[in-house]
């Protein structure tokens, strides 16, 4: 069995019109990895995540996921994976245990439905209707029935979008466990601390292309992590980036007590800022 679950070499997607939603995307996640895809709406994160479930169609690039061609994969391969989308249609009138236990019946060797509904937190609502649930209980089901199938590979798009800060943290233990049994994960969010929290390394999409990519603790390169200093003189902003921190603020402090001092180390979302831009940052949100 191959180390690498997905390879992706200059992936290109253009649409009707001409539009280029990919421009010559490469990664590869290893197998018992967790990869985050950052990026801005509209930056090709859900085009590229689409193609490699097999759900759309490349114009050229390379793909395999579990050593398959999604665009040719079979039923076999699609019980590999297992999918959390943004977004569900109209909830069911299915109990939360029906279908569970319904959507385990697809899969050769699914997790135990009960052990499950615990693991998302849904134990005392296992018999209620999803229809009667919150939003947020509506997701944890999402996530769920993504894990039901004990998939090799686990897509999960904005997994934790209305969560409550606890239930994020409980989410997160969970896909801890996930990553101790060796599942291969690759997340999209845009909750920035969750990618630090659960990914090991992550890639920066943006307008198609992929604009950085590396472990969470090196993206950017070092010169993306040096400490900026900044303080005010009168009206005037100053603004520094220094290896030394401490030797400028021993430096401007001589005159006094700079106004407004501040040393800043740079991080996941600084450098994911500096390569989307403010504006399309706020688009975004």
């Amino acid at each position: 069995m191959t180390d690498e679950v997905v390879r992706v070499d200059d992936l290109r997607k253009t649409y009707k019109g001409g539009v280029e939603a990919l421009r010559g995307v490469s990664f590869e996640i290893a197998r018992g990895e967790t990869f985050a895809l950052l990026g801005p709406n509209g930056a090709g994160k859900s085009t590229t995540i689409e193609i490699l479930e097999g759900y759309r169609d490349r114009t050229s690039g390379t793909v395999e996921v579990l050593g398959i061609d999604p665009q040719h994969g079979s039923l076999d391969w699609k019980a590999r994976l297992g999918i959390v989308l943004q977004s569900t249609g109209e909830a069911p009138a299915a109990s939360v245990h029906e279908q569970l236990s319904h959507f385990a019946g697809f899969y050769p060797n699914p997790r135990d439905v009960n052990e499950v509904i615990a693991a998302v937190g849904l134990t005392d609502k296992a018999k209620a209707s999803i229809r009667k649930l919150s939003g947020g209980q509506r997701r944890r089901v999402d996530v769920a029935l993504g894990i039901v199938g004990r998939p090799e590979l686990l897509f999960l798009d904005e997994p934790t979008t209305g969560f409550d800060p606890e239930a994020r943290r409980s989410f997160w233990d969970l896909i801890r466990r996930l990553q101790d049994e060796g599942t291969t994960i690759l997340l999209t969010t845009h909750y920035l601390d969750e990618a630090a929290e659960l990914a090991s390394r992550a890639a920066i999409i943006n307008d198609g292309a992929v604009a950085a990519i590396g472990t969470i603790d090196e993206l950017g390169g070092a010169d993306a992590r040096v400490p900026i200093v900044r303080w005010r003189e009168g009206d005037v902003a100053h603004e520094e980036r220094t290896e030394n921190p401490g030797a400028l603020v021993t430096r401007l402090s001589k005159s006094g007590e700079p106004d407004r001092l501040e040393i800043i180390r740079p991080s996941l979302e600084d450098i994911y800022l500096s390569y989307v831009g403010t504006e399309k940052q706020e688009v975004s949100a």
